[in-house]
């Protein structure tokens, strides 16, 4: 791009100050403006991580005409509020994973941004990284044949506080949303987001979050995936691919930095991403190649595979008979 992309980043929780330390790393954008909730707040962000502005309220960030695109960080429950917002605003928006809590609030933003012709995605960043899309390619060029099983977990020991928003059933906690987003996401991207069954158990905490999960979801000519996730339970974090010629491990798949591959049971290649950034500059860097080619949508990570998912994250809370209080 012949000027960077001028990012404007919605929040300054952890996974924010992430994002923004990775814009350093992005070659067709940079960190340019941030909105908290608290000026202070805001103020402290920009001068950690090189923003040139810091407004008090969202709106203002969204107002700013120098901002090309937002990426909106705060808690689920407040994606739907904070992404029309800025789509109001006319910006473009990246927006963290999950996208919203339930289909209804997704549905609400697709059709704003598709009516108004404005660019939006869900910052599913495993996708984007090379390891990713060197699997995807594994696949493509049928190196393990026909896939049969999908294996990916991922869990990890919160502390308990009850209060925090992964415990807290009004800030939408629980494992399904903030750590079952990804072995979902993950099983989708090889089979699709539309099993035939949903075969589960949940173990639902004392504060009446989804502290843990497995799963088996089955698909046409009995292909099947095998999920769990946990916020109360470490987990090994490693996602596996198995077909009939061989199969794909992945270890710490959600933020892959390498995969190998395995025919006849003997590992024939292994790509390794020797990355110094955490891995979201590919996220960003992909937004900004879509931006500059008037793209509305990603192939990676298109709103309609986004809609799936989260279709069939609310079957399997039907499933539990789950509701979040503001449901």
């Amino acid at each position: 791009m012949t000027n960077k992309l001028k990012w404007g980043i919605l929040a300054t929780g952890g996974i924010a100050a992430t994002f923004a330390k990775d814009l350093a790393y992005v070659d067709n954008g940079e960190s340019y403006a941030v909105g908290s909730r608290n000026l202070e707040h805001a103020k402290k962000f920009a001068d950690e991580h090189g923003a040139s502005i810091a407004y008090g309220s969202y709106q203002e960030l969204a107002e700013d005409p120098d901002v090309d695109v937002i990426y909106v960080a705060t808690p689920h429950p407040y994606h739907k509020e904070n992404v029309l917002t800025c789509l109001r605003a006319g910006k473009a928006v990246l927006c963290e994973k999950p996208f919203t809590v339930n289909t209804a609030e997704l549905e609400e933003l697709i059709i704003f941004a598709r009516e108004k012709q404005l660019f939006l995605m869900e910052a599913m960043w495993t996708r984007f990284l090379p390891a990713i899309q060197k699997v995807r390619e594994w696949l493509d060029d049928d190196k393990i044949g026909e896939v049969q099983l999908v294996k990916a977990d991922f869990g990890f020991r919160a502390p308990w506080d009850p209060e925090w928003r992964l415990l807290n059933p009004k800030l939408g906690g629980g494992a399904l949303l903030d750590a079952g987003i990804y072995p979902v996401s993950f099983a989708s991207m090889v089979f699709g987001a539309n099993p035939e069954k949903i075969m589960s158990t949940v173990e639902i905490g004392e504060t009446g979050v989804d502290e843990r999960f497995s799963m088996l979801l089955k698909y046409q000519n009995g292909k099947t995936a095998s999920l769990n996730g946990a916020i109360r339970l470490s987990l090994t974090n490693e996602a596996t691919i198995h077909g009939t010629k061989g199969y794909i491990r992945i270890p710490s798949f959600l933020n892959a930095h390498e995969a190998h591959l395995h025919v006849d049971k003997e590992e024939v290649e292994s790509f390794v991403d020797d990355r110094t950034s955490s891995g979201y500059k590919f996220e960003a860097e992909e937004v900004g190649r879509l931006l500059e080619n008037g793209r509305l949508e990603s192939d990676v990570i298109s709103l309609d595979q986004s809609h799936e998912i989260m279709k069939l994250m609310d079957r399997i809370r039907d499933q539990w008979e789950l509701r979040y209080p503001f449901e």
